[in-house]
């Protein structure tokens, strides 16, 4: 986005991210802060579109309900524009397996070899890769957002899950 006051607000995007206080376990200033990361990159960029058609920008509130992840989506001035509820089971495997490799990264990282970092970086990778196009398909019919996007998404949703 530029700062060219000729130039339109981009409309399909998100503007802001909330989450659900009760949805979220306080347990460590560094869960605390992989999640403030995870909504900050998420707000630098992204693509996110209803299918409805109801125009942006975009406010999203997630919240877990009953292993489920509530999108309540507003447009900028807080009018409803749609409440979807998406399942976390689908994602339960890969988000354990997630967490596994991340965990052994960061061990490698302090006393592997690079040639072991690598091949736990590129399995981090993978999954993180596995995980957005699940959540894209997951979305599909109901928002729109682009790879980047459900990449961010994505983050933010095992932030979400981090016990730390």
């Amino acid at each position: 986005m530029t700062d060219d006051p000729e130039t339109p607000e981009r409309r399909d995007r998100l503007i802001d991210i909330m989450l659900d206080e009760k949805s979220i376990s306080h347990n460590s200033p560094e869960v605390q802060h992989e999640r403030k990361v995870a909504i900050f990159d998420l707000l630098e960029e992204n693509t996110f579109m209803l299918a409805n058609g109801t125009p942006g920008p975009f406010r999203l509130h997630l919240e877990i309900v009953e292993n489920r992840l509530a999108f309540h989506v507003a447009q900028d001035d807080g009018a409803h524009a749609m409440t979807f509820l998406l399942s976390l089971s689908p994602f339960r495997k890969i988000i354990k397996d997630y967490f596994l490799v991340c965990e052994s990264y960061y061990a490698a990282i302090k006393s592997e070899p690079p040639s072991r970092i690598e091949a736990l970086d590129m399995g981090r990778r993978g999954l993180h890769n596995e995980g957005t196009q699940l959540l894209q398909q997951r979305l599909q019919g109901k928002i729109s957002v682009d790879f980047d996007t459900a990449r961010r998404l994505f983050t933010l949703i095992c932030a979400l899950h981090w016990k730390g």
